[in-house]
């Protein structure tokens, strides 16, 4: 996480809801020679307490994860270049704005018959998305193929111990330096998700005074 106060005044709560929606993050585990990384979809229960996911058992992680074991996902939301030229302030350099979320906690495996539950929640949560098309639900599936795919993947639990995230979205400038720049990122940035970046920094959010007003 940025150290910069500035970035972090989020309420946990905020944190989580973000987490929540997104669903997806980058898992993490300690490891021999460098941290043992997965990308997964989880699902988080409504208190903010633990989030399940799943791991294909040919994954290193599976092996090294007998146990709890530390570990923490990064979920990662909107970001862009931010370029000095925006601001319309004298003496500025380049920087990049960005969401990000970590759960840091405790991984676990769980008891392989908890497995379809979890899978049904987690197609639930995305396909609720979809509207209107109608959920996909596993009885569309071909008798015994849900089954046999079961057996390639194992269930895992992260509890939850820490949630901190930062939201880099230009708080530390002046609120009109702040708003051009988001108005030529919203046109030319470059990352991800640019516009809804723009949108935040031009948001509540990233003004501290509207924050405690």
């Amino acid at each position: 996480m940025h150290p910069n106060p500035a970035f972090r005044t989020i309420p946990s709560e905020d944190n989580l809801a973000f987490a929540r929606e997104r669903g997806f993050g980058i898992l993490t585990t300690p490891g021999d020679a460098a941290p043992l990384i997965s990308h997964v979809p989880f699902v988080l229960d409504p208190d903010g307490t633990h989030a399940d996911l799943h791991l294909v058992r040919s994954n290193p992680m599976v092996r090294a994860v007998s146990g709890p074991t530390p570990a923490r996902i990064a979920i990662s939301g909107p970001d862009s270049y931010i370029s000095p030229d925006w601001y319309n302030l004298p003496d500025q350099v380049p920087t990049w704005n960005y969401v990000a979320v970590h759960l840091t906690g405790t991984l676990s495996p769980l008891p392989d018959d908890q497995l379809p539950g979890l899978l049904d929640e987690l197609s639930l949560q995305f396909e609720a998305h979809l509207l209107p098309k109608p959920p996909w639900t596993r009885d569309k599936m071909t008798p015994g193929a849900f089954e046999r795919m079961l057996r390639m993947i194992r269930p895992f639990r992260l509890t939850i111990d820490d949630v901190a995230g930062t939201w880099k979205l230009g708080q530390n400038k002046p609120a009109p330096a702040r708003h051009a720049a988001a108005d030529q990122l919203g046109a030319y940035g470059v990352g991800t998700e640019t516009r809804v970046l723009a949108g935040l920094m031009r948001s509540p959010v990233a003004n501290p005074d509207q924050q405690e007003g």
